[in-house]
């Protein structure tokens, strides 16, 4: 086992080219720095890259010191392949941790910290993305991720190696907060449960929906992480507010505390590690009421506190108790769980309330999101006068909602076929929620 730093992105040090190191470090010496580094490299491990059979899935960590029996699980789905580390920042703290520490063969760890955006576009960078079997994301500030990897290249290799490859993909703190369909981007800094539930459009409260990293068990999912260090569930439900306002989502939310993982194989079975009982450690899996008629918050405007009570059943929540064993599962297929507790969350006021529930219940028909989506067809996109919707179930209500979340019009129709004129709708961009029988869905779309 060997391990260095490469502190230059286009030049590696090892044993094989001593001379050529020795040169480079005369000529840096005697040359003017030209330009500042784009990435640290540190390796650890067999440089030959070895292509396995990675078993997939997705782990998410709550933030602080990692949970070893999760990471174990996380190396196990790379089958003994290569391992690599993203960051912003730090160094080489995960090297030795996952190559040799938690008693899981790996071929290799790398650890890559971008310190400019040049690396995103850099081709080492870019082909160690496609020889890795398990990426993971550490810790840092979420914004950095959001400004050097969302369009870039590096967005679209992750993204590619987890579709073709089955790579095994995860992230704690910043990394864990990046890996939603929707995400709490921390661009102005993060935000509190206080001021997000005193004002939901607090410019703090940004509530992301461009394209970034995919999952197909993360569509419309927005998670949050040191979920009991401080309280983040008033913040979290802020969040969710947001998705249903800005874009008719009925948004779902992942969260865990610190020291706690939820690890998602392919089947979207769900297992929370954590140390209870020693400790009380949990992750959290929230949902909108989907037993209620009306969804509304009764109040998410800018500038005023959040009202979402609905009798104080507003959002239903399920506790789980992480364990060393990851016994304690969650179906993500189903969003159910014969596991942990149910809650009744509500907002009163921009004051957060927890009442003792029951398990959510709700007809799902066995339609995910991404079925129901291909499902409903929209066109033209953009549009100019009218737009076609079609559907191979009854369509029931069809809404739009303007980039500021308000309601330009709501119709009820019995229809699998449905024109709408769009003469009189202002050019932009705007979400068209369209209900059917298997449940709802959101489409962009643009006004011309």
């Amino acid at each position: 086992m060997y391990s260095f730093p490469i502190l230059v992105s286009n030049f590696r040090f090892d044993a094989s080219n001593m001379k050529k190191v020795l040169w480079f470090v005369v000529f840096i010496i005697h040359a003017p720095i030209i330009m500042a580094q784009a990435y640290t490299s540190y390796f650890t491990g067999n440089s030959v890259n070895l292509p396995t059979s990675p078993k997939g899935g997705m782990c998410l960590m709550g933030g602080a010191t990692e949970d070893d029996n999760a990471m174990k699980w996380f190396l196990e789905q790379s089958d003994v392949g290569d391992i690599l580390v993203l960051r912003a920042s730090g160094s080489d703290g995960y090297n030795s941790y996952l190559y040799s520490s938690l008693g899981v063969p790996v071929n290799s760890v790398e650890t890559i910290v971008f310190n400019t955006i040049t690396a995103s576009y850099d081709s080492y960078v870019h082909q160690k993305i496609n020889d890795a079997e398990a990426i993971w994301l550490a810790g840092g500030d979420q914004w950095d991720y959001v400004t050097l990897w969302r369009d870039t290249p590096i967005a679209d290799l992750i993204n590619s190696a987890v579709a073709d490859r089955n790579i095994v993909i995860g992230g704690t703190s910043a990394g864990m907060a990046v890996l939603g369909d929707y995400y709490f981007s921390a661009e102005y800094g993060t935000v509190t449960s206080s001021s997000a539930l005193n004002n939901p459009y607090d410019i703090r409260v940004r509530v992301d929906s461009n394209a970034f990293f995919e999952n197909e068990f993360m569509q419309n999912v927005i998670t949050d992480t040191h979920y009991d260090d401080p309280d983040r569930r008033g913040r979290h439900v802020a969040f969710l507010a947001r998705m249903y306002t800005d874009y008719g989502v009925e948004g779902k939310g992942i969260a865990c505390d610190e020291y706690t993982a939820v690890c998602i194989d392919t089947n979207g079975l769900a297992q929370v590690f954590g140390g209870y009982p020693t400790y009380d450690d949990n992750a959290y899996f929230v949902q909108l009421n989907c037993e209620l008629m009306d969804l509304s918050p009764e109040n998410c405007t800018p500038g005023y506190s959040l009202n979402w009570n609905l009798s104080g059943e507003a959002i239903k929540a399920c506790q789980i108790k992480g364990t060393s064993s990851g016994s304690n599962t969650f179906n993500l297929t189903s969003w159910t769980s014969a596991f942990g507790s149910w809650n009744n969350w509500s907002v009163n006021n921009g004051v957060f309330q927890e009442e003792i529930g029951d398990e959510v219940r709700c007809e799902s028909n066995g339609i995910t999101s991404n079925q129901l989506n291909q499902a409903i067809k929209v066109s033209p996109n953009p549009a100019i006068n009218y737009v076609r919707l079609s559907s191979n179930h009854t369509i029931n209500v069809v809404s739009l909602y303007n980039m500021q979340g308000k309601n330009i019009f709501k119709y009820r129709f019995q229809s699998n076929s449905i024109q709408l004129n769009f003469e009189n709708i202002n050019s932009g961009i705007y979400s068209l929620l369209i209900e059917n029988d298997q449940g709802r869905v959101v489409k962009k779309l643009i006004v011309e």
